[in-house]
């Protein structure tokens, strides 16, 4: 797929869009951004992201390290919804956007191009000119936590911020790809407090399942970390079917939104 085939006629707007009057989407996501960015509620996450700014990797010792909370980054108007599990220590906690600056989300962004979701595969820094059409990229916990592994009680923390990004968002959404098993629970939970009916049993996590809920469906992938994407365990063939299937939903619910 190319690079707008996605999109359809949704036509192109950016995370940073403005609503005239700053109660449409883009208006309410900018609201939530700067409550996000000050959030100091986990005291090891703000211990954690701030001794990682302070000391840095050698290789970004130059660099002004966000150290933040990081806010979703994409389409005020989007229908899939992208949830990883939090910002890498070196990677969106260094650069303040969503899978920026390292390694997944080289994966990411360059499947998300294929798939006409993003205006081009580089994914290094806020300047860097990628916008995405038709999907916001999100993630369970907003703080880059030692060892990749949040707490529950961070996670449950860090709901509320989730909670709302669906609730602007939810006129449109009728996609979720959730990036690994942290990511596919907190989607399914989150659905669920929202008075979904999530199946019974609940559907285990694995590469390429789909959880039709009617309104929305959870796509769940592998995450692409180093450690999967390395391994083989996630493959690039792999992780294009995951975002083939999204631009097929896209394309089919657009269809009968138009017929």
């Amino acid at each position: 797929m190319g690079g707008a085939g996605a999109a359809g006629g949704a036509g192109r707007l950016r995370a940073d869009a403005g609503d005239a009057g700053g109660a449409g989407p883009g208006g309410r996501l900018r609201v939530l951004r700067d409550e996000l960015v000050g959030c100091r509620a986990c005291p090891r996450l703000v211990a954690w992201r701030e001794k990682v700014s302070r000391e840095k990797r050698a290789a970004f010792r130059d660099d002004d390290y966000w150290g933040r909370p990081v806010p979703g980054f994409g389409d005020p108007g989007a229908s899939v919804m992208v949830v990883g599990l939090a910002p890498a220590a070196h990677g969106a906690n260094r650069t303040g956007r969503m899978f920026t600056g390292d390694r997944a989300g080289d994966w990411l962004y360059r499947a998300m191009h294929k798939a006409g979701f993003a205006n081009q595969a580089l994914s290094r820094d806020r300047a860097d000119g990628l916008a995405l059409t038709g999907a916001y990229v999100t993630a369970g916990v907003r703080c880059a936590p030692p060892g990749n592994r949040p707490t529950t009680r961070e996670r449950d923390r860090c709901a509320p911020f989730l909670h709302r990004e669906i609730d602007i968002l939810w006129d449109r959404l009728h996609t979720f790809v959730a990036l690994g098993g942290f990511a596919y629970t907190v989607v399914l939970k989150t659905l669920a407090a929202r008075g979904m009916e999530i199946p019974r049993p609940r559907p285990r996590f694995a590469h390429g399942v789909e959880v039709d809920l009617g309104a929305v469906a959870v796509l769940a992938s592998y995450h692409p970390s180093q450690q999967n994407t390395f391994t083989g365990t996630l493959t690039e063939p792999m992780f294009d079917r995951v975002w083939q299937r999204a631009a097929e939903r896209m394309a089919t619910v657009a269809t009968k939104e138009g017929s």
